[in-house]
C-alpha cells in the first residue's frame, strides 16, 4: 500500500493497529473511520468474522463468505465490509485452472480463511470441494453455510488424497517452521497443485512435502497482493 500511496501521489501512510482489548479497541478503530479519521481498514485472522458486529452492512464476497477484510465508508456514511481475499485467490490461482468442472479440490482447515478459499473455489467453476478439520464440527459449521461441501473426516483422510487436483492449506499451520500438517500426503500422486494461503514462511513444511512428491506448489503471496490491490481500489477509486 506504500509503494502504491507513493506511485500515484497519495498523501497517506499504512500502518499496523495492535488489538490488546479486543472489545474496546475494535470500537475504537471503528469510531476513527467513521469519523474519517482513518480511509479505510484491511482486517487479518482472527477478527474476520468478529468485525461484522461493528459493521453497517456487508456486500458482495462479504455477504457470501461471512467474512470481512476490509472495511471503507460509503458516501451516505455507512460502515462496509467486502472481502478481497476471494478475489485474491481467484486472480493468483484459480484463473488459470483449466478444465474446472471436472477438477476436485480439498480444503484443509475451517478457520478464518476457509469461508473465503470456498467461495473461491466455487466461483471459479470448481463444483467439487470437499473441506477437513481436525475439529469435525467446524467443517458441519460450514456446511450450513455452503450446502454444496463434502465434509470428510480427518480419520479417513489418507485413503481419500489421491481423488483431489488441488489441496489447499487454509490453517495458519506453517507460521512456525516447525509446524506440520500430521497427515501422509504419499498417496496424492503427482502433478496435482498445493497452494498454502501463508506466504511467510515461503515454503512450508507442506509445501515441501507436496514439492517432493512431484506437485506445482504456490504460497500466499500473490494471494496477498492482489488482496491488497482489491482494497486499494475500494478506498481510492
Amino acid at each position: 500500500h506504500n509503494h502504491w500511496f507513493n506511485k500515484y501521489k497519495i498523501n497517506a501512510d499504512y500502518k499496523l493497529l495492535e488489538i490488546k482489548n479486543e472489545n474496546e479497541d475494535l470500537k475504537k478503530i471503528i469510531k476513527m473511520v467513521k469519523n474519517k479519521e482513518l480511509e479505510g481498514i484491511n482486517v487479518t485472522l482472527p477478527y474476520k468474522q468478529r468485525i461484522i458486529p461493528f459493521i453497517d452492512r456487508l456486500v458482495n464476497d462479504a455477504l457470501s463468505t461471512g467474512s470481512v477484510n476490509t472495511i471503507f465508508l460509503d458516501e451516505e456514511g455507512s460502515l462496509v465490509g467486502e472481502n478481497t481475499d476471494v478475489y485474491g485467490i481467484q486472480a493468483a490461482y484459480l484463473k488459470e485452472v483449466l478444465d474446472a468442472d471436472n477438477k476436485s479440490a480439498l480444503v484443509i482447515g475451517a478457520g478464518g480463511v476457509s469461508p473465503s478459499v470456498i467461495f473461491a473455489l466455487k466461483k471459479s467453476k470448481i463444483k467439487n470441494i470437499s473441506i477437513v478439520n481436525r475439529t469435525h464440527e467446524k467443517s458441519i459449521f460450514l456446511k450450513k453455510k455452503f450446502d454444496y461441501l463434502n465434509v470428510l473426516k480427518w480419520d479417513n483422510l489418507e485413503k481419500e488424497l489421491n481423488k483431489f487436483d488441488i489441496i489447499i492449506n487454509a490453517t495458519s499451520l506453517g507460521l512456525n517452521k516447525y509446524d506440520k500438517i500430521e497427515l501422509n500426503f504419499s498417496s496424492v500422486g503427482k502433478d496435482k497443485l498445493f497452494y498454502d494461503v501463508i506466504y511467510n514462511p515461503s515454503e512450508t513444511n507442506f509445501l515441501k512435502i507436496g514439492k517432493k512428491l512431484g506437485n506445482k506448489c504456490e504460497n500466499g503471496k500473490f494471494m496477498f497482493i492482489y488482496q491488497a490491490f482489491s482494497a486499494f481500489k475500494l478506498w481510492h477509486n
